[in-house]
Parts: C-alpha cells; structure tokens; sequence
C-alpha cells in the first residue's frame, strides 16, 4: 500500500498491481473467512453487505457494476482510488461511483457496510456477485459498453 500511498494519482493499473502482490503473499485470504467475516442481510429489492477489517489488514475491493450507498460505521482508513488517496474514519457514508475499485489499509478495526439492488430478490450470492460485481476493469468497461448499446437502440 506504501507504493501506492506515496502517488498523487492512482490509476488502475496501480491498484491492480497492489493487489497482485498481495496474492503473492501465502498468507493471503480471499472473500468471506474468520478474520474479515462478512454479514450478508437482504429486504425487498435490496442486498447489505456488511465486512469486519482488522487494523493492518490491506486489501482491495472488488469493481461493482452500479453506483451504491458505503457506510463506515467503525474505524479509520487510508483508501485509494482512481479519485486519489484519503483518509476517511466513521462515522460516514458517501456513494460509491461504477466502476470504483479501492486498495485500503485498515488503521484501526472497521466495519463498513454497502447496499445493493437486487432486483430479482435473490439471496445466492454467486448469482448477486453476477448482478453487482465484474471480475476486472475489462469485464466493467465492456459492461458499460453493453448497457450503453441497450440505450441507444
């Protein structure tokens, strides 16, 4: 994170490369596990998505599909984006733009809570990751691309 840190501008690639050499790490973790537990709640049309982070744990987020509600309800933490590098600490919510993907390191326990639409009402979360999450910046942009073309025709 001290690489990225240190830019005034972060752009993907950097991010991309961050989270490269985090997966180089054995004692890397991915998704929902003991030391960052997600808590999945769902209502009508809406999914939450709530994550314990540690202090000192860096990570990076995924690419979400839509523009959505963030809330901090714990903690403080240094983020980087395509936006530049910050500090937020909770309490706080902001809106997360498409197409935002975040390379953080935890300064202190967080909890931080996002919102999605699910519009099918669906609880499997590999068919929400599906609705809400692409796998790349290239899976994103020709997302994008598509729904651009279903608007104009």
């Amino acid at each position: 994170m001290d690489k990225i840190i240190k830019k005034k501008k972060v752009s993907r690639s950097d991010i991309v490369r961050f989270e490269k050499s985090l997966l180089k790490n054995p004692n890397v973790f991915l998704g929902d596990n003991d030391i960052c537990p997600v808590k999945h709640s769902f209502a009508d049309g809406i999914y939450v998505r709530e994550i314990f982070i540690p202090a000192g744990t860096e990570l990076t987020g995924k690419i979400h599909k839509h523009e959505h509600p963030n809330f901090l309800m714990k903690g403080k933490v240094k983020v980087a984006t395509e936006d530049g590098i910050e500090i937020l600490e909770a309490p706080m919510s902001m809106i997360s733009k498409a197409g935002t993907k975040r390379a953080l390191l935890a300064l202190t326990d967080l909890i931080w809570v996002t919102c999605h639409l699910n519009p099918s009402n669906t609880t499997d979360l590999k068919e929400l990751e599906a609705i809400v999450i692409a796998d790349s910046y290239e899976e994103y942009d020709r997302f994008i691309e598509n729904k651009n073309k279903n608007l104009i025709s």
